[in-house]
């Protein structure tokens, strides 16, 4: 009977896990979607495929793969972290997998990556929605700086000094970092 005490432990673990990871991944579909709602109207979005306009799909690319990279990330928020995007339900645990071995803050880099693409596919690019852009982007790196450094410094302390040491906030690393 004692044997069979760590399989139940390990077993009830990962259920948890895979419920953490579905609603992490739920939240941060829920995320992309509201997003996906929201940014097109505001944005300039059109369906053009007019003239020069034909060359936009190979912008897809980068959209896709930027989006890929945002949904790896959510993943391991809840694999590894145990939590979800959402403040109101953070990970548990520093995430330093995937990715976040070779930059900070990858899952908003995909996003950014994900939606240049998108506007470059549908988008006409005028002065206020590069402004609306740029606000969005600039929002975005004070929120990191003003809240989540510094709710991640307290909670996870001298680990996530040492993280912040080896892993850049904004321009990825060619090599990962193995904490």
């Amino acid at each position: 009977m004692a044997d069979r005490q760590p399989e139940m432990a390990e077993s009830l673990d990962t259920g948890a896990r895979w419920l953490t990871v579905v609603t992490s991944l739920l939240v941060g579909g829920a995320f992309f979607a509201l997003w996906f709602w929201l940014l097109p109207s505001w944005l300039g979005f059109q369906d053009d495929i007019s003239g020069a306009a034909r060359w936009r799909w190979i912008a897809s690319v980068p959209s896709i793969i930027g989006f890929a990279v945002a949904l790896r990330c959510v993943w391991d928020f809840g694999w590894t972290g145990r939590g979800t995007p959402a403040p109101i339900a953070p990970p548990k645990r520093l995430v330093v997998v995937g990715l976040y071995r070779y930059v900070r803050n990858p899952m908003y880099l995909g996003f950014f990556v994900g939606w240049a693409g998108l506007w470059v596919v549908f988008g006409r690019a005028n002065v206020a929605a590069i402004a609306t852009a740029l606000a969005v982007v600039f929002c975005t790196a004070l929120f990191v700086i003003l809240y989540e450094e510094p709710t991640l410094r307290r909670t996870f302390g001298a680990q996530y000094e040492e993280y912040c040491r080896n892993v850049p906030r904004w321009l990825p690393k060619l090599r990962p970092c193995h904490q």
